[in-house]
């Protein structure tokens, strides 16, 4: 408001106090809501149809709890790892990010050190997390990620379109690989040739019994089915290779998508666009239900590697703190309520209660028609898993299997081993840029290994590789004495 109109109609008096009064408070209030802390995250995957209405919900819950909002800015899964290159190497200031690259970021320096402020700011979440979780994320012997609690083990598996399969009266019985399901996919690219038999596509890695100290992205790996004390490169593995010989007939069949290599096209859970597809399944998968629910649609898999806790798992997704970050203490703080709070993480992965579900008043909920695809956010990378309302069709048998599964699944050997990468930074780079240039094209098929492995083996040699693994294996020996 002008003052002086003020001044000019009622001189100095006490309607001119009140006057003043309010305009100050009015400023307050302006200054109140311009200085609104909004937390920036950066989340991989692809934004809910109803995102807008999940976080006006949410936002209420977080700023009624810690005092700020967060905006949440997706981006898809194949555009993901440049992006957030790009944002991380050129410094923008945001605050949370679903973890990329995270050893090899972590000691660049651009992620804070969670080591204190994770117990300080969300002890109640990281306390609940299985030790695995920490140990496997350590980094030169500190903290750098609040991780995802929950499916603390896992392993890979091959899941089947159960419609198109009874459609066509295909059997998936017996599979235990990617070579026992090739039967199937031929018969069904018969049937169909123009819906995806198996679809993957850019950024799609082989999977296998392996363990990664540096992450799948890059040419270093325990062999769990061999001599676990040596590091290896996958792509020089004989049992490695015949699997990518696998998807490179597949390919030249037809299979396989003709354009896996560079396309970022996705393949949703729902619909019949495909048939088989690769998955990563864990104790709070429930087998397939989880699937199957956000599926909208009965799904079936079979897996084709062992349970595993491992380094990889316990990464799986990790949520870091930018150290450009000005609300480090927030942002932890925020990861620690998303966490713990049942009624603020419940609300963005089950959908809206009352719409997407109800609870059953037996410590259950039940489903409603307002749980669809692309309505909620995902368990896996979301929050805490313990804490999610388990639904009815989970019987007690189920949870006790669960249970059960957790205490008895295989722990990698490297699983807390973080190499130091001070002594070979150049060469990782060198062998990351060259990795760039053959994984799309070797993982999906695209290309014949044997024409191209010796190519990338050459060009691994002039990066720097026999440095770099030298280096890993002395350090990689020096853990495991540590650790006997």
């Amino acid at each position: 408001m002008k003052l002086w109109k003020k001044i000019a109609f009622t001189g100095i008096s006490l309607l001119m106090v009140g006057a003043l009064a309010a305009c100050d408070s009015g400023k307050k209030e302006n200054a109140d809501a311009s200085d609104e802390t909004t937390l920036q995250m950066y989340q991989i995957g692809d934004k809910p149809k109803n995102f807008d209405q999940l976080m006006d919900i949410a936002n209420k819950r977080i700023k009624e709890k810690i005092g700020v909002k967060v905006n949440i800015n997706y981006i898809g899964w194949g555009d993901y790892e440049k992006k957030m290159n790009v944002i991380i190497s050129s410094g923008e200031n945001y605050d949370i990010a679903f973890a990329n690259n995270y050893v090899s970021n972590a000691q660049k320096g651009a992620f804070a050190d969670l080591t204190d402020l994770a117990p300080k700011y969300a002890k109640k979440a990281y306390d609940d997390l299985d030790e695995a979780y920490i140990k496997g994320n350590l980094v030169n012997g500190k903290l750098y990620a609040f991780p995802v609690n929950g499916n603390v083990f896992a392993q890979q598996v091959l899941t089947f379109n159960k419609t198109l399969l009874d459609k066509y009266n295909l059997s998936i019985d017996g599979i235990k690989s990617y070579q026992d399901a090739e039967t199937v996919l031929q018969e069904f690219h018969k049937k169909e040739p123009n819906t995806a038999a198996f679809a993957i596509g850019q950024g799609f890695k082989v999977q296998g019994n392996f363990d990664y100290p540096l992450g799948n992205t890059l040419p270093f790996a325990i062999d769990l089915n061999g001599d676990d004390t040596k590091i290896i490169n996958q792509y020089n593995d004989e049992n490695y290779i015949s699997l990518l010989r696998t998807m490179h007939s597949w390919y030249k069949q037809g299979l396989i998508p003709s354009d896996a290599a560079t396309s970022t096209k996705d393949y949703p859970l729902e619909g019949n666009t495909w048939l088989m597809r690769g998955e990563t399944q864990g104790p709070y998968d429930y087998g397939d239900t989880v699937l199957s629910n956000t599926a909208n649609q009965e799904l079936v898999s079979k897996a084709i590697t062992i349970p595993l806790k491992s380094t990889a798992q316990a990464q799986m997704a990790n949520f870091v703190v930018s150290n450009t970050s000005k609300n480090k203490e927030k942002s932890v703080e925020f990861l620690g309520l998303l966490n713990s709070d049942p009624e603020l993480l419940n609300g963005l992965v089950w959908g809206i209660e009352g719409k997407a579900w109800e609870k059953d008043g037996q410590g259950k909920i039940k489903l409603l028609d307002g749980y669809q695809p692309n309505m909620h956010l995902p368990a896996w990378n979301t929050g805490n898993n313990k804490i999610l309302y388990t639904q009815d069709t989970i019987t007690d048998d189920m949870i006790k299997e669960r249970d059960a599964s957790i205490a008895k699944a295989n722990t990698s050997p490297i699983l807390g081993f973080s190499f130091n990468t001070d002594k070979v930074k150049t060469e990782l780079s060198n062998i990351s840029n060259v990795m760039n240039q053959y994984l799309d094209g070797v993982n999906t098929g695209t290309v014949d290994p044997d024409q191209t492995l010796p190519k990338l083996m050459e060009a691994l040699d002039k990066a720097g590789y026999d440095k770099v693994l030298t280096e890993m294996q002395k350090q990689y020996d020096a853990f495991r004495n540590e650790s006997k």
